[in-house]
């Protein structure tokens, strides 16, 4: 079973996609800051990490980087959620270290063969 960490503010949202990757099969971590992410992905170990840019504190962004900083999870495909698709957001979020990002609303149907399209390659 693939782990998958999720980073995501919003109590609904976080349940939401939490309900569909369980019923897709993937065991899902869920977590409420960057803060929290970063020292649990090095003992967690997910298999990928979903985060939302638009966190309190540590916003998405700077996490992806210290997280791809760190040669113990620098191999750990990160894809962003994003709710604001906005001109130059595509650039910024590769940049970061990101591996591709998801829009909010998220396509729940797609989710899981997004996810494992990252997981092959």
């Amino acid at each position: 079973m693939k782990k998958v960490m999720l980073i995501e503010d919003n109590k609904m949202n976080a349940r939401l996609l939490e309900h569909v990757l369980r019923r897709d099969g993937f065991e899902v971590t869920v977590l409420n800051s960057a803060e929290e992410a970063i020292p649990e992905a090095a003992s967690l170990m997910p298999d990928i990490i979903l985060m939302d840019i638009q966190l309190p504190g540590m916003d998405g962004l700077e996490a992806t980087r210290q997280l791809k900083g760190n040669p113990e999870t620098s191999a750990i495909p990160i894809i962003a959620i994003t709710a604001h698709a906005m001109r130059g957001d595509e650039e910024r979020i590769l940049a970061s270290g990101c591996e591709g990002y998801i829009s909010k609303p998220v396509n729940t149907r797609d989710l899981s063969a997004t996810l494992n399209s990252y997981l092959v390659a």
